[in-house]
């Protein structure tokens, strides 16, 4: 017994021993220890715990198996390996979080981590545990077929009354129910008899055991459920029907559009739209403007309204001469975005630019009135001069837009 101590103090120390040289062995530049990490700490913690009990277990396995290992001496050559292997997996670990000296492949590597742990290191540790398990599972199973062939070894020995005792043992393990079957209130084989309906049918019998328990138990919580199901959704109206979950989740989803577009610049409407001063907006929507196929092939390169000096389908946009709205920014921008009169006017680019891009391109035409060309085309028989640059009410907007789209 002493000499079975002195093996586990032994192996204690010896596996102490191995964990504490591990940051010997990852010698290197300074980097964050392996033991800061709380999950690696509580996997590191499992994985010396599972390997000492597979040293209990291997200690029991050995003491079941002692008679026989008398006759026949087993090679513990691979044991010993596989014990060593998982002592020295740790070290590996902290061979993997090696630090490197660039930062940005640093910055890198630590992007790509699982747990805070590299992959590498995580798998490996992942791989340790699963195998310590296969190992316990393998003695647990071993044990018990040591066991099971002791005691019919001692049975033989007995003499006498050894086959009374192996049919009375054989029958206790037939008659013994796993956990699952006394969960479902099922009954052993030897009371069948009592089950019996008198029912045979092409020799199999109709016996009057209970439900199972899943299915009963399930059943019942199906009607609790559905008690709780119909209060909540019908009743008490606690919880959204399947219509409102949809209405909700497109609130919600239109919201983070909404969101999305403001941080980006495109929320952006004939309601709320301003004159963009900035010479960086300017030149943008010149060159918009300027682009072929868009506003200078109907009002020219100048907006003047004159194309290769003859007058073109626009109309001039240098004078104060309107034909939809009164000229301000907004109306501008409504026209931009919705187009002319409809079969009479120019298309609505809203299809083609963004609402900056509108915006941008409206405050340039804006800014053509200070420029004043030396020609210009003369204004419509509809348009109206406005000399005023004042922005006019939503309502006044509205009633513009609205004129277009007829």
């Amino acid at each position: 017994m002493q000499n079975n101590k002195s093996k586990y103090v032994k192996g204690l120390l010896a596996a102490t021993l191995m964990l504490g040289v591990q940051p010997v062995w990852a010698a290197g530049p300074p980097t964050p220890s392996l033991f800061s990490n709380p999950m690696a700490v509580i996997l590191i913690i499992i994985m010396v715990l599972l390997l000492v009990i597979i040293g209990v277990l291997a200690r029991m396995v050995t003491g079941a198996a002692e008679l026989k290992m008398k006759k026949k001496k087993l090679n513990p050559a691979a044991a010993s390996a596989v014990i060593l292997f998982l002592m020295l997996s740790p070290s590996l670990l902290f061979a993997q979080d090696a630090g490197t000296a660039d930062p940005v492949a640093e910055a890198a590597a630590q992007s790509k981590t699982i747990a805070g742990m590299s992959p590498g290191t995580f798998y490996i540790m992942i791989a340790v545990l699963f195998i310590e398990l296969l190992i316990i599972i393998a003695l647990l199973l071993s044990v018990k077929s040591l066991l099971r062939k002791e005691k019919n070894r001692v049975l033989a020995t007995t003499g006498e009354g050894y086959a009374a005792d192996l049919a009375e043992a054989v029958a206790a393990e037939k008659d013994k129910l796993s956990w699952w079957d006394k969960f479902n209130s099922l009954r052993p084989s030897s009371e069948e008899a009592d089950l019996d309906l008198g029912h045979d049918y092409d020799g199999i019998r109709e016996l009057n055991n209970r439900l199972p328990g899943w299915w009963l138990y399930g059943f019942y919580g199906c009607i609790i459920f559905a008690g709780i199901y119909l209060w909540r959704y019908h009743v008490s109206h606690t919880a959204p029907l399947s219509k409102q979950e949809y209405e909700i989740s497109v609130a919600k989803a239109e919201a983070k559009v909404q969101e999305y577009l403001k941080m980006k610049g495109d929320v952006i409407d004939e309601n709320n739209v301003t004159y963009l001063s900035t010479s960086a907006d300017l030149d943008a929507g010149k060159a918009i403007f300027e682009k072929p196929g868009f506003c200078s092939t109907c009002h020219g390169t100048d907006g003047s309204g004159l194309v290769n000096g003859a007058p073109g389908i626009g109309p001039n946009l240098t004078d104060n001469f309107w034909i939809n709205g009164d000229g301000t920014i907004k109306t501008v921008f409504a026209v931009v975005k919705n187009g002319g009169r409809s079969g009479k006017g120019m298309q609505a680019w809203s299809s083609n630019l963004t609402a900056k891009e509108m915006a941008q391109v409206s405050s340039y035409v804006k800014s053509l009135a200070t420029k004043k060309p030396s020609k210009g085309k003369d204004p419509e028989p509809e348009a109206k001069e406005y000399k005023q640059d004042t922005a006019p009410a939503t309502d006044s907007v509205k009633a513009v837009t609205d004129s277009l789209k007829k």
